[in-house]
């Protein structure tokens, strides 16, 4: 049989203790009240045997009266029962007694117990029992003197066979059955109390195991639908529950991001799949017409096919490298390298990269730094690729004589604000809140954007890494604006 809940394992093991506990104050109780009892008894009859040998002459002449003696153990034992008689020489030996033939096993009595006795002991002193050598009894003892000199010993066995017999019929007396019977009674009802008290802890353990298997079940979506009782408890258990309801809230709001997520990557992965097909197909169409037609083209013709099939595999080469940089920004699998660097240098670095492609398209960039502009310290890498995203976005999107701002600010706080601004056609205000996520809008208008806004992704995931953020301003003809900050300590 498997005990598999709590409550069943605590039940047996205290069922278990509080047998194992009775059993052993009841076997602890009965033996102090033994030796209790043959303390009292001993301590009652200790000058029994010095009283007996001063009323009754034990000796004759030279030796001992043995009539006398057997008749004065034989009357004495009538009167008592539950003693036993010895004579016993100078060392030990035994001389008279009065027992029927053969039930006397000892010849001799060991005198050590009884040199503790005379010497004061602590009670109870057990010495031979002379009919069961295999055990010990308390007895009452005097030395018996002639002319100074010790000739013998008066030994009395205290508890003897018509005691003992008596004390082992106990177990069927009214007493003894009343206090078995008070003692099972006090155990059954200490266990019947713990069953019970356990029952109460363990029931409200079982009722959030239940709701916590429900709230399994439903796949870790919802609460958890706790008992009003268990929550409202001030104790451990109602504390625990309400870290559970805690953290089945936080589950749930994860296993939410993480399925919104998953639907975001579906859809980016299908997203990217339609922009990898169009340069792809436009490519393969170019080449393929190149191949089964190359004896007809002119060498003009078969230079623009190859121009046209350049640029595409370009254009998928970019964004293969934007998916690849991208996937391991989400891994985590970056770090930044922090140093000093002067952030003017860069953003005027950066500018010049561009200076024959906005020349090209007669967009003009301008560079404007107003105040002294401190060291920054960020990852210069990261840095230079967010700067060269939101200028190349700028520059596609600003039309023929528009213009492109890059200014830096100093800010309080040891901070440095870049603000890239363009006098393109700007971004609906509708467009702004999730233009930084999967499902931004350029995502779905990857035909005007090259890229499809993965550029905006990977620089927000990049100022991330250095504990920034990034922000959109803009609205339908006035341009757009994009600002980030980085920090400059002294």
């Amino acid at each position: 049989m498997k005990f598999r809940s709590l409550y069943s394992r605590i039940a047996l093991t205290f069922a278990a203790l509080v047998l194992l506990f009775g059993g052993l104050c009841g076997g602890l109780d009965l033996v102090a009240a033994k030796n209790h009892q043959q303390e009292i008894i001993q301590r009652l009859s200790r000058g029994l045997a010095e009283h007996i040998a001063s009323h009754w002459p034990l000796s004759k002449g030279e030796g001992f009266d043995g009539k006398a003696v057997s008749e004065l153990f034989h009357m004495l034992m009538i009167v008592n029962p539950s003693i036993e008689l010895y004579l016993l020489d100078a060392k030990g030996a035994i001389l008279a007694y009065d027992a029927p033939p053969g039930r006397v096993r000892l010849k001799e009595v060991s005198l050590a117990p009884l040199r503790g006795l005379f010497g004061g002991d602590a009670l109870p002193v057990k010495g031979d029992n002379p009919r069961h050598p295999d055990r010990r009894e308390i007895f009452s003892a005097t030395p018996l003197n002639r002319d100074g000199q010790i000739i013998g010993y008066l030994y009395i066995v205290l508890a003897g066979d018509e005691y003992q017999r008596l004390a082992e019929d106990v177990w069927q007396g009214h007493v003894f059955q009343s206090v078995m019977w008070t003692g099972a009674g006090a155990l059954l009802l200490t266990l019947v109390a713990g069953l019970g008290l356990f029952s109460l802890v363990t029931r409200r353990l079982d009722a959030l195991t239940r709701t916590i298997a429900a709230f399994d079940d439903a796949s870790f979506s919802g609460t958890l639908q706790l008992d009003g009782a268990l929550q409202s408890s001030p104790d451990e258990i109602g504390r625990l529950a309400a870290t559970f309801s805690r953290m089945a809230e936080r589950i749930a709001a994860q296993v939410q991001h993480i399925k919104s997520q998953d639907t975001l990557r579906r859809e980016m992965v299908a997203n990217v799949s339609h922009d990898l097909r169009t340069p792809l197909t436009s490519m393969q169409g170019y080449l393929e017409t190149m191949l089964r037609k190359s004896d007809r083209l002119s060498p003009a013709e078969r230079q623009q096919y190859l121009e046209v099939a350049v640029r595409q595999s370009r254009r998928v080469a970019h964004l293969a490298q934007e998916l690849f940089e991208l996937a391991k920004l989400e891994c985590e699998e970056v770090r930044p390298s922090l140093e000093r660097f002067s952030l003017q240098e860069l953003v005027q670095d950066v500018a010049q990269k561009f200076e024959l492609a906005a020349d090209a398209k007669g967009v003009r960039i301008a560079a404007r730094f107003r105040d002294r502009i401190p060291l920054v310290y960020a990852d210069i890498a990261m840095i230079e690729r967010v700067l060269t995203n939101l200028i190349d976005n700028a520059l596609r999107h600003t039309p023929e004589g528009g213009q492109i701002d890059l200014t830096l600010r100093r800010e309080a706080g040891d901070r440095v604000t870049v603000r890239v601004e363009d006098s393109g056609a700007g971004i609906a205000s509708e467009l702004l809140p999730s233009l930084f996520e999967r499902d931004s809008p350029l995502r779905r208008d990857s035909g005007r954007h090259m890229g499809g806004g993965l550029g905006l992704l990977i620089s927000k995931r990049m100022l991330e890494l250095h504990g920034s953020t990034i922000e959109a301003l803009s609205g339908e003809g006035r341009g757009a604006v994009f600002t980030f900050s980085l920090a400059a300590p002294a």
